[in-house]
């Protein structure tokens, strides 16, 4: 069986919480498959089950439509510059640690020529949420969700040709933890720290893969130190000002398994950059 081939049957036979009578298979809505190109908003799933709490939202001109909680975490601004940031070429098997409700893999897969897109998630209702994204958008033969803990990801080794996280920038003890713990492991390195994800990403690599995040600015030497450790060569660099006026407040890094030494620092990103009016937050 081939990296790509056990992938796939990971995302379809694992369940996103076997404990619950209301489970989201990737397998019920199998059915719901439409064509990469040409998808139309009224072709779309308009039956999808939501729980109390959620909402879907239409984003990139109602190209993408997502279901997420009202008033718990939502996805921000970081995930889809980082979308836009990475390199990725056709056919590429993808890896996003911690999807959250799978935005960054659906955004690439509406804008780029992605082979297949795995997201990995800790938190069920989040699980949930990504796995009913992906029938929702179309991909049903292009993505698979499954619940699991970067600190032992169910995912072959040399699997992947990109590694992709947006990840807490915040350690424990900086700052006040959210109460709501859905927001708290979001912004907090409660459920995995920074070189939980390096040590993860080093085995899910391929060989020369390529490994993107976006980090804190404030971290920026911390990050390439703790990458380059770990065999991970940061190769393109942009960082993200809030405005003109303001000190850096973000920094997206792209990086090569065994590269070699040679950092390229792109133009700086204004606000929401090219994203200003899509209806991002």
């Amino acid at each position: 069986m081939t990296p790509l081939s056990f992938l796939r049957q990971i995302a379809n036979d694992t369940p996103i919480n076997p404990k619950k009578s209301t489970n989201f298979y990737p397998k019920t809505l199998s059915g719901w498959v439409l064509k990469r190109q040409n998808i139309m908003k009224s072709s779309r799933p308009t039956n999808l089950p939501l729980r109390p709490g959620e909402s879907i939202d239409a984003f990139m001109d109602g190209r993408l439509s997502l279901i997420q909680s009202k008033d718990g975490y939502r996805f921000s601004i970081d995930a889809v510059l980082l979308a836009e940031f990475v390199t990725i070429k056709q056919g590429d098997v993808i890896v996003d640690l911690g999807t959250g409700c799978g935005v960054i893999p659906l955004i690439l897969l509406l804008t780029k020529w992605v082979g297949y897109a795995f997201g990995l998630e800790i938190q069920e209702e989040l699980a949930s949420q990504a796995a009913r994204n992906v029938h929702l958008n179309g991909f049903d033969d292009q993505m698979g969700i499954v619940l699991g803990d970067i600190k032992n990801p169910p995912i072959p080794a040399e699997s992947a040709d990109v590694v992709i996280c947006n990840p807490p920038y915040r350690q424990i003890k900086s700052g006040r933890i959210n109460p709501d713990p859905r927001r708290a492991i979001a912004r907090h390195e409660i459920m995995a720290g920074i070189d939980d994800i390096l040590v993860a990403t080093r085995s899910i690599l391929r060989k020369r893969g390529r490994f993107a995040l976006i980090y804190s600015s404030t971290r920026l030497a911390d990050i390439l130190a703790r990458m380059r450790r770990f065999g991970l060569e940061a190769k393109k660099l942009q960082i993200i000002y809030p405005d003109l006026n303001s000190g850096a407040k973000l920094v997206l890094v792209e990086a090569i398994l065994g590269g070699r030494p040679g950092l390229k620092i792109g133009p700086p990103i204004i606000g929401q950059g090219d994203w200003e009016n899509q209806g991002f937050n």
